[in-house]
């Protein structure tokens, strides 16, 4: 048990770009845009028994007729240039306990499929997820961009609206990606493919709501889409981020004015704009950050 595939194509110079659910759902929404808008077409999968427990069981006159499972996919694209194949998991495999996925279960899953990039001949593999960050639901979300090379760098410091996680004012030069969208950049490193993570932000008060972030996955596909030389239509991102932006008003309403005040100061801090109220001191962030979180502690969570 593992890998299925249905056909093999013929794909010249073909690239991976895969994802995971996550906070906000932003890589995956973006990823599975684009397959969308490309027409990809789907051409194996990694079988679930290893991963899953079956999200439902249907019976039929008393009988078991099957087990319903989260599904890991793969698609594939003829571009005329660089093929690309998409996977895209709808759930991501995780241990007792845990929220993301890590361990022996985790790891399996992100060689089975860079199994098939190997198979295929891919060299680049791109992952996708989610940067909280101390920025605000009204402004255009930053592309944070990790690779698994410093020749990857100039690269990416050549792209629009991304910054360098490394280059993140406070961060010291450091940070982490949780669950597979993170390991399988390391796997990939270990294997010999060059990859780019892609994450989008999301406002830090949002990571706890059960929304997507479609204005952060714009930004990611709009970088992605341009390193991988293709243009797309993203009228149907810009629809679903106004329905979303309601949701996110309604609640940005609810929260008490005198926390609402202070993050209505972020809208300053990601550009570093010099308009007043200035940006944040490292101890406004800090009170900002534990109100949030009382805040979401009395509503139980943030559901």
């Amino acid at each position: 048990m593992g890998i299925r595939l249905y056909q093999e194509p013929q794909l010249e110079n073909p690239i991976l770009v895969a994802s995971w659910p996550g906070i906000g759902n932003i890589g995956i929404i973006a990823v599975d845009t684009l397959r969308g808008i490309l027409e990809a077409e789907e051409f194996g999968e990694i079988e679930p028994w290893d991963f899953f427990y079956p999200k439902r069981v249907l019976i039929r006159k008393g009988v078991l007729e099957y087990l319903e499972f989260p599904s890991s996919k793969f698609y594939f694209k003829r571009t005329g240039g660089k093929d690309i194949i998409f996977f895209i998991g709808e759930e991501q495999p995780t241990e007792v306990g845990r929220m993301y996925a890590e361990g022996r279960k985790a790891f399996h899953m992100a060689n089975l499929v860079l199994d098939v990039a190997e198979k295929f001949k891919c060299r680049r593999v791109y992952t996708s997820g989610a940067a909280v960050a101390l920025t605000h639901h009204t402004i255009k979300p930053r592309v944070w961009a990790v690779p698994n090379s410093e020749s990857l760098i100039p690269e990416i410091r050549g792209y629009g609206n991304t910054v360098l996680m490394s280059d993140i004012e406070g961060r010291g030069g450091h940070g982490n990606i949780t669950g597979l969208n993170g390991l399988l950049l390391g796997v990939a490193k270990k294997r010999g493919f060059e990859a780019i993570c892609l994450m989008g932000e999301i406002p830090v008060y949002l990571q706890g709501l059960p929304l997507s972030y479609p204005k952060a996955s714009k930004s990611v596909l709009e970088v992605l889409s341009h390193s991988l030389k293709i243009e797309v239509n993203l009228d149907k991102l810009d629809e679903l981020d106004q329905e979303v932006q309601r949701r996110i008003e309604e609640f940005y309403q609810q929260i008490p004015l005198e926390i609402r005040g202070q993050l209505d100061r972020l809208k300053h801090v990601a550009y570093a704009q010099p308009a007043e109220p200035g940006p944040i001191t490292e101890e406004e962030e800090k009170r900002i950050m534990e109100d949030v979180e009382k805040f979401f502690q009395k509503r139980g969570g943030g559901g």
